[in-house]
């Protein structure tokens, strides 16, 4: 028995990232194009391509994955001390300014959230989990109350981040 794929592909409508502002919007110029997503990539994805989640939302999940991952997941790696550096070369920062920055995004994030929307945003959005695998039980009710509270969340950051949100 083979395991169940984790390829769904889905047509979507998406911003022409190569679109000319200072241009007419035509036919050599489009606004929006045609894009394939696999919509099991993550729990955002999903929820997107099923319209349960708007654009705002969907950036500010983005903006928190980009920082999560900036930190290299969890937080900075460990130092390596017993590496040998070679040709002169001097030891790096261990930290990087990016990972500061990252860091201090993230615990105005976690400040935002508080502690349990920061774990919830943490899990879907920075480790990828699905709403399945969240929910300790596989009662309906409990997977529902934990996407309105992913949107309640990303509702948040979206505000904290400047982001457009619904009116």
């Amino acid at each position: 028995m083979s395991a169940p794929s984790k390829l769904k592909l889905r047509s979507v409508t998406v911003p022409n990232p190569y679109f000319a502002r200072a241009h007419p919007a035509d036919s050599g110029n489009p606004k929006n194009i045609n894009a394939v997503v696999n919509i099991r990539e993550s729990a955002i994805t999903m929820l997107a391509s099923r319209n349960k989640i708007d654009a705002a939302q969907v950036a500010a999940a983005t903006r928190f994955r980009a920082l999560w991952e900036a930190m290299g997941g969890k937080g900075a790696g460990a130092i390596d001390y017993g590496r040998e550096y070679v040709d002169g070369a001097k030891r790096s920062d261990p930290i990087t300014d990016r990972q500061i920055n990252a860091a201090d995004g993230l615990r105005r994030a976690h400040r935002a959230l508080g502690d349990h929307g920061y774990w919830l945003v943490s899990r879907i959005c920075g480790e990828g989990f699905s709403l399945h695998e969240v929910v300790p039980t596989g009662a309906k009710r409990a997977k529902l109350a934990a996407a309105n509270d992913l949107r309640s969340c990303l509702d948040t950051l979206a505000k904290l981040w400047g982001i457009a949100t619904r009116r």
